[in-house]
């Protein structure tokens, strides 16, 4: 009669679903975090292409110099929380390299168009799971955002 309860308890099947969470429950929390992070990399990267916009919007106007685009796309970007560069807590925007250059647009009939052009770059440092991704061999430390706006100059 032992030998039969013993051997129920060998072949029972209890302990399964603990076993198989444990097993499940590291690969789902990854994805919930992967999802979590590629969540906070977007917000950056539409923050920056807002900040772009708005310095290309600025180097269109009359009366605003280079230096008055770059620091109202500075401005903007550590409003959106996107000025601490290097992760101790001051806003700083010494990594992003803001240029606006002239450009002409060719249209299809007619002389071509000016434009000015903002590019902003700025490699913002990220640690995301560093220990678990050098165990799959990453070797990443930063993601690269790069936002591009242009508009037209503006003819009186």
């Amino acid at each position: 009669m032992a030998q039969v309860r013993l051997s129920r308890k060998l072949v029972s099947e209890d302990g399964a679903q603990l076993v198989e969470f444990a097993i499940v429950l590291p690969l789902l929390l990854l994805v919930v975090l992967g999802i979590a992070e590629f969540g906070i990399i977007f917000q950056r990267y539409e923050v920056l292409t807002n900040a772009a916009r708005e310095g290309a919007r600025m180097a269109v106007l009359p009366g605003y110099s280079t230096a008055d685009v770059q620091a109202r796309v500075v401005a903007f970007a550590v409003a959106g929380g996107i000025g601490d560069s290097d992760g101790d807590g001051v806003a700083d925007f010494s990594a992003a390299n803001v240029a606006v250059t002239d450009v002409n647009v060719p249209l299809a009939a007619g002389p071509a168009m000016p434009c000015k052009r903002v590019t902003v770059s700025f490699t913002h440092n990220y640690m995301f799971i560093v220990g678990i991704g050098s165990l799959l061999g990453a070797t990443y430390s930063t993601v690269p955002l790069n936002a591009v706006a242009e508009m037209r100059v503006e003819q009186p």
